[in-house]
This record gives C-alpha cells, sequence and structure tokens, in this order.
C-alpha cells in the first residue's frame, strides 16, 4: 500500500469465517481517492491539510498535516474567499513544479456549518501543451492564408485527382477562375469546356514531375505556369501546386526590345551602307557582295584597336582598305605611318623602324632619328609587304608587340608607344614558315584578325562602276571631254582578267584618255593585251545604245530592273528583300529614277 491519506493505517477489510468481507471504511476511501485521475486534498478552516491523495502529494507537494502557506501560498488566498463566501470557485491556475494545473474549490458543510473545504487539481499541462500547438497552428494557418491571398502570384491548388482545392485571388483576377464557381471541380472540366485551353496540372498527374508552360487566357493574357508535384510519405501524389505569374508585360517588352534591335540593326545597316557609300569619293567602288563585306568588315574593324592582316595578290588594294579602317577609326586623329617593308635595305631596316640613337652609327644625325613606330604614337603603323621583313628585325617586331617598348638602335632608354598594327602581304606566309623565311610566332602575333582582298576578276560587278570613275577622274585631269565606251569594248574590259589587279585597270584608264583621239573609245582603241585576252570576243550587251557612258547604262539598266521587280512586288519592303537590299535603299533609287 502507497503512502495513507491520513497518519494511521489500517486493512481495507477482513474476511470472517463464514466468508462475507468486513468493509473498512476508512482505508477504502483513501484506496478511492488514489483511484482519481485528478489530484485531491481536504482544507481546515485553519488551512492546514486534512487528507490528500497520491497525485496532489507527488505534484503539489500536499501532504496531510502540512500548512498551505508553506506548500501553496496562492491557494491560500481563494481557500479564504470561499471561507469567506461559502462558494465555490472554479478555474483557479496553480503553477508547481513546472507545470499548470486547474483548481475547483468546495466548501464543505457538516449539520449546516462550514467545516473545511475540498480541492480537487486537474493537470492542465498537456492541455495547454496541445492548445499552444492549436494556437500556433492557428497562427500559422492565418500566415500561411495571408501570404497566399496577398501574393502576386497566382496559386492553385488540386489534389491527386484533379480536384480544385484553393484559388488566391491573383490567380482569380488573371484567369477569370474563381474559387467561388470552381473550387469541388475537377481540372478535367475546364478544359472540356474550354475555359483553359491546356493544364499543367494534367501534365502533372500524368508525368509526376515539375512542368513549366505557358498558357494564353481567354483575354489575351500570357501566364508562366510552374506546376509542382507534392508527395506523402508513402509517395503517393496528393496534391499538385500550380504557380502563375502575367508574363504579358515581359513578352510585350521583349518584343519592343527586339523590334528596337532591330530598328537599330537597321540603323547600323543604313549607316553602313552611307559609309560604303562615301568610300566611293575616296576611289573604293564596292558593289561585288564579297567586296562589299570586306569593306563592312574593315569599318567594323575600325571600332577596335586589334591588330590586322590584311592578305591579297598585289594591287587589290590593300593600302586603301587600310585608309579605310584610319579614317573611321577612334585613332583617325592621329597620324598613320605606311612602311614598304621591300624597300628598305636590311642594313637598314630597324633604324628606320625603331630609330636610331646619337652616335649610333657612322653617318647617324648628332640628335639621333626617332623610327617610324614612335613616329606613329597613338596612331597606325601599316607595315606593307611584311613578307619582306628580315628575320632579324622580325625579332625585334615581335618583342614590340608583346609589350609595346621600343629601344633605339645604339641607344640605352626605352619608351611605351601605342601604337595599332595594320600588316599587309602578297605573298602565303603559311608557306614561308615552313621554309624557315618568316617566324610563326611573328605570323600568330599579326594574324589576329586576317583581311582577305579578292582580286577585281572575282568581283566583276565592282567594273563597270571602276571603269567609269577612272575615265571621268582622268578626262577632268587632262581636261578632256567625258569619254564613252562602246559595247564591245566594255565587253573586251569586263572579260579581261587583270593580273594586275585594280592597278593595272587604273592605267588602262589612264591610257584609254591619254591616247584616245575622240570622245568615243572603241574596241580598236583598247590595249593590245587586253584584246589579246579577248580575241574571241564576247556577245554584245543587249539594249546599250553606243554612245551611252557607263554610267548613264547602269542606270538604265537599275531603273529597267527596280520596274520590273516592282511590277511583281507590293511593297517596297518585298522589292528590297527580294534585291537583297535595304529598304532604304529601295526608296532613295526609286526616288533618283522618279518611280515612287
Amino acid at each position: 500500500m502507497d503512502d495513507p491519506m491520513i497518519s494511521t493505517k489500517y486493512p481495507i477489510w477482513n474476511h470472517s469465517g463464514d466468508g462475507k468481507i468486513n468493509l473498512d471504511w476508512k482505508e477504502f476511501g483513501n484506496s478511492l481517492l488514489n483511484a482519481t485521475p485528478n489530484g485531491i486534498a481536504v482544507f481546515s478552516k485553519s488551512f492546514q491539510t486534512i487528507i490528500s491523495n497520491k497525485i496532489a502529494r507527488n505534484s503539489l507537494d500536499i501532504y496531510p498535516g502540512a500548512l498551505l502557506d508553506t506548500t501553496i501560498p496562492p491557494l491560500q488566498a481563494a481557500i479564504r474567499k470561499v471561507l469567506e463566501t461559502k462558494q465555490a470557485l472554479l478555474n483557479i491556475v496553480i503553477k508547481k513544479k513546472g507545470n499548470s494545473f486547474s483548481a475547483m474549490l468546495n466548501p464543505i458543510f457538516h449539520n449546516n456549518e462550514l467545516i473545511g473545504i475540498l480541492a480537487v487539481f486537474e493537470d492542465m499541462t498537456t492541455i495547454e501543451k496541445i492548445s499552444s500547438e492549436m494556437v500556433s497552428f492557428q497562427q500559422l494557418s492565418i500566415e500561411l492564408d495571408t501570404i497566399i491571398d496577398s501574393s502576386n502570384d497566382g496559386l492553385f491548388i488540386c489534389d491527386g485527382n484533379g480536384v480544385i482545392l484553393r484559388i488566391n485571388p491573383a490567380s482569380e483576377r488573371m484567369t477569370r477562375i474563381t474559387s467561388k464557381k470552381f473550387v469541388g471541380k475537377n481540372i478535367r472540366e475546364l478544359v472540356k469546356r474550354k475555359i483553359i485551353d491546356k493544364s499543367v496540372t494534367l501534365e502533372v498527374l500524368k508525368t509526376r514531375k515539375k512542368v513549366n508552360l505557358i498558357q494564353e487566357t481567354k483575354d489575351g493574357k500570357q501566364l508562366f505556369l510552374t506546376g509542382n508535384p507534392v508527395f506523402d510519405p508513402n509517395g503517393n501524389l496528393f496534391r499538385v501546386v500550380v504557380n502563375e505569374r502575367d508574363i504579358t508585360d515581359i513578352i510585350k517588352l521583349k518584343q519592343e526590345l527586339e523590334e528596337k534591335a532591330q530598328l537599330t540593326a537597321q540603323y547600323k545597316r543604313d549607316l553602313l551602307e552611307k559609309q560604303i557609300e562615301e568610300t566611293e569619293s575616296r576611289h573604293i567602288i564596292a558593289k561585288s557582295s564579297n567586296y562589299v563585306k570586306i569593306i563592312q568588315k574593315a569599318i567594323k574593324l575600325a571600332e577596335v584597336d586589334s591588330t590586322v592582316l590584311v592578305l591579297g595578290e598585289s594591287g587589290t588594294g590593300k593600302g586603301v582598305i587600310t585608309d579605310l579602317i584610319h579614317k573611321y577609326s577612334t585613332r583617325a586623329g592621329h597620324p598613320m605611318i605606311k612602311i614598304n617593308c621591300g624597300s628598305i635595305p636590311d642594313s637598314l631596316v630597324e633604324s628606320e623602324l625603331f630609330g636610331y640613337a646619337k652616335g649610333a652609327f657612322t653617318g647617324a644625325r648628332q640628335k639621333g632619328k626617332p623610327g617610324k613606330f614612335e613616329l606613329a604614337d597613338k596612331g597606325i603603323i601599316f607595315l606593307d609587304e611584311i613578307a619582306e621583313l628580315p628575320l632579324g628585325s622580325q625579332v625585334k617586331l615581335l618583342k614590340f608587340i608583346e609589350d609595346g617598348v621600343i629601344s633605339r638602335v645604339g641607344g640605352t632608354d626605352s619608351k611605351k608607344v601605342d601604337v595599332r598594327i595594320i600588316a599587309a602581304t602578297n605573298r602565303d606566309l603559311k608557306k614561308m614558315i615552313e621554309k624557315k623565311q618568316f617566324r610563326s610566332d611573328l605570323y600568330y602575333r599579326l594574324n589576329v584578325v586576317p583581311l582577305k582582298i579578292p582580286p577585281l576578276r572575282k568581283r566583276k560587278e565592282c567594273l563597270v562602276p571602276l571603269i567609269d570613275h577612272y575615265l571621268n577622274l582622268f578626262c577632268k585631269k587632262y581636261k578632256k571631254k567625258k569619254m564613252a565606251l562602246s559595247s564591245e569594248a566594255v565587253d573586251a574590259l569586263v572579260a579581261y582578267p587583270y593580273p594586275g589587279n585594280v592597278r593595272e585597270m587604273i592605267n588602262i584608264c589612264e591610257r584609254l584618255v591619254v591616247m584616245s583621239q575622240n570622245s568615243n573609245i572603241e574596241y580598236k582603241d583598247l590595249p593590245g593585251s587586253v584584246q589579246r585576252k579577248t580575241e574571241a570576243g564576247t556577245p554584245v550587251i543587249e539594249g546599250w545604245n553606243q554612245g551611252q557612258t557607263l554610267q548613264q547604262m547602269v542606270d538604265e539598266l537599275e531603273k529597267t530592273v527596280l520596274e520590273t521587280v516592282l511590277k511583281n512586288c507590293r511593297t517596297q519592303a518585298n522589292a528590297a528583300k527580294i534585291l537583297g537590299l535595304n529598304q532604304s535603299t529601295i526608296a532613295r533609287k526609286l526616288k533618283k529614277h522618279n518611280l515612287a
């Protein structure tokens, strides 16, 4: 038997010889009180503990004989109130040993006289913990609801069968699918009724994976949807959470940016075309597509400081392209020094390129002399015929490219200069490297951006405008009347392969102007080399009237082509596309020929 409720101890019952049980009511009451799940105690009017059960003793330290002011002082005030009012008190909170109890105090009467107080203590710790957890859960639920409802992104939640469980306000605004009308319905019904064109939820249910797609609403909004599967501990898909984001403005902005990019590209093309047209004033005629690309590339290269290696046959105009790069570069206000590496004696190459100091050699200037690199500081140096540079000088050039520092021949001081290098050659440098005639390391330093100029025979479209340009140029120079070519002469000049390229073509034009006796140039007036190469003859171009200038022929042909194309095209844009020109160019040419 556990500790007694009172200070004496008796057996609960005794067995008599006749089998009857003699019940000991005092012990029975003791066992009865210990069987209850609550703490129970009886206090006298003097606040002394008369009876207490096991829970009261173990949990609240209430033992028979003990005074309340030593065990639970706060309870004493409540008992006093019961003694005064003779009324029961409920829900009195008692804290003891870290636990919470709810006490109920009832007055005890005997013969209508109040003789004590019965106290019942209910352990509230577990209930309070559960209640606290419930409050936290409710608070969390409220916060979650607030977050979901306040989100600018739409949230659309379905169960594992596709039944709609929740739609937040943002989703309602975006999709016009309301909670009131559609929660509880299956997402398949929305697809069937064509309320939505496709369902990311159904895709998630099908694939059991995260799915992204773009959906267009009935009012034209573009929504980016992300469907996420949610699995229970057993791996069953029991929720699909869809995040919806309105990307209509983003797509619109993207389209605007693309349109601006296209417009910018068009402006760049127009500017480039204008720049190409401006090059004609510098005797650069670009009519063939391959040469137009070279001009475009050269103008593009003008924007940067990369080293350029210009390749091409002799006479193709490598120096002209270099001038073009200089003209459109940020270094245009600084010098461009041109050096023909093949024209300098080997013994003088280094002193010419890098200069020499005072007294460097016999015959040297008293004050020394700056080299071409020093003179080209902040500008461009053009090393023509770079393949002819001696191997010893190649080493020094390589060192300069690597560190940008020069040292004069015979001097001890060094100087850093800012020079952009453009080199050119008509020779095959790779073959020269194989023969040990050119350094491979220098080649790779120079060949940062190669620019290969096509020979004149591979840009036939340029020939007629070029010949016309130079004939007019030399007519002005020698004060002669404007000359016209016969169609046979034009055919022969176009068919000629020009082994000397542009340089040879210019010489032929000058010879024709100087040697012709009248303003009409016939086939017989052409140089013998041209006649021999075209002896078999080429067909005369139909529709060309003898006596017309080349430019008149070109203009007439251009007008005919434009008229023909416009008959088959509804818009200038289509005509531009067919002819491979910008719309602005078409508009300008139409205006030129009074076709607009």
